[in-house]
């Protein structure tokens, strides 16, 4: 687009500091639009239709298209994306977003459909060694000369963990920070050392929201790790989430859940154990609270795994909410304990199994009787069911 001149609208997907604005800025001066920049946090339904007044000046002036960025468009609303919809179509605008949300859940489906989604990865170490040499140059041409070692830099290029910006920001905090010293030419020039960036830093950026999709990526990675029997994983992405201050109670039902779902009657105390971790954090908090949440997580991992609960449940109700399964008790089961019960016919030919094992009795739906929701093993039924041949 920056080549041929020609603009589309899009969005632009990615986490914080990955050059989102940057290159939608670049894309519409290299094109030489207008370009009519937007927060979603701090405009609205007023700041866009006076966006689309000047746009349409332009078009009708000029012949120039105009670009409207719009910062963060995930937190407009749905009325509010609707307003810039017939526009977009139109051509009166070009529309450029930026979102850390992913686009799928968070734009409308009708102007999801007339943008492209262009998805943003974050940046890698190299690129921010580059991006953090830029800066030192900069900073050099316009402030003031610096010497920052290769040490140094790299140091920032972990801190900020792919966001290009938070690099330049303690870049930026440490030059100002930073002891001014005389080169051997007798020059003043500022000297960022380790010990100074520790201070600042204190501890590395994480890439962890606990709001977006970050908190159901990194949830997602933890069952999938548990499931795949990958404790090492497991505890890796637990670790994730501790360290990005996610909800210990959120983890302890994922953990639950995972529990029950891949390990279930294969290793029942896995179940139990995740339980107990849950308790144990309500009553502990974190930090503590992260030593049963490990335990349990390694148990669920190691553990032998079954899904029979879930795929007998999920069948059953796939039968009773889909596929037209939904028929009443039979008379033989139905509550006979109030008076006149037996004059409807309920709880007759109904046999108390713990006095009568060896009687054969059905309990499912007459139209349901060759129905077989869970994986029989030996030694997990209780109490006589009608084999299929006597059915």
């Amino acid at each position: 687009m920056i080549e041929t001149r020609q603009l589309i609208s899009l969005v632009f997907w990615g986490l914080p500091g990955v050059g989102k604005t940057t290159l939608a800025r670049i894309i519409a001066t290299g094109s030489g639009a207008n370009f009519i920049e937007l927060s979603a946090v701090n405009s609205g339904i007023k700041e866009l239709r006076e966006a689309i007044t000047q746009a349409e000046e332009s078009l009708k002036l000029s012949g120039e298209k105009t670009v409207v960025f719009i910062d963060e468009i995930h937190r407009y609303s749905k009325t509010q994306q609707d307003a810039i919809l017939p526009f977009v179509e139109n051509g009166t605008i070009i529309l450029m977003g930026a979102t850390t949300e992913n686009p799928a859940f968070q734009v409308i489906p009708a102007l999801l459909s007339r943008v492209l989604i262009v998805r943003l990865k974050e940046l890698g170490r190299e690129h921010m060694k580059t991006l953090i040499k830029r800066g030192v140059v900069f900073l050099g041409k316009t402030r003031q000369k610096l010497t920052i070692s290769l040490e140094a830099m790299g140091f920032i290029a972990d801190y900020a963990n792919g966001d290009g910006r938070s690099a330049l920001n303690l870049l930026e905090t440490a030059f100002k920070c930073a002891p001014l010293v005389e080169n051997e030419q007798g020059e003043e020039l500022r000297l960022i050392e380790m010990t100074l960036l520790e201070q600042l830093a204190q501890q590395n950026r994480l890439n962890y929201d606990r709001q977006g999709d970050e908190h159901y990526d990194h949830a997602s990675a933890y069952q999938k790790s548990m499931r795949g029997g990958d404790a090492d994983a497991a505890i890796y992405w637990l670790a994730k989430m501790i360290a990005g201050g996610e909800d210990p109670r959120f983890i302890a039902r994922r953990l639950m859940i995972t529990a029950s779902e891949d390990v279930g009657l294969a290793d029942p105390k896995a179940f139990q154990l995740a339980v107990a971790a849950a308790q144990s954090v309500e009553r502990l908090g974190l930090p503590e609270g992260r030593i049963p949440l490990a335990m349990a997580t390694i148990y669920t991992a190691n553990a032998p795994k079954s899904n029979a609960a879930i795929s007998a449940i999920d069948a059953a109700m796939a039968d009773i909410t889909r596929n037209g399964h939904n028929y009443s008790v039979p008379p033989h089961l139905r509550d006979a304990h109030y008076a006149g019960a037996k004059a409807y016919g309920h709880g007759i030919g109904y046999v108390y199994t713990h006095d009568h094992p060896e009687t054969t009795q059905h309990f499912l739906p007459t139209e349901l009787l060759e129905k077989r929701y869970v994986d029989h093993q030996p030694g997990q039924t209780v109490g006589k069911a009608r084999p299929p041949e006597a059915q």
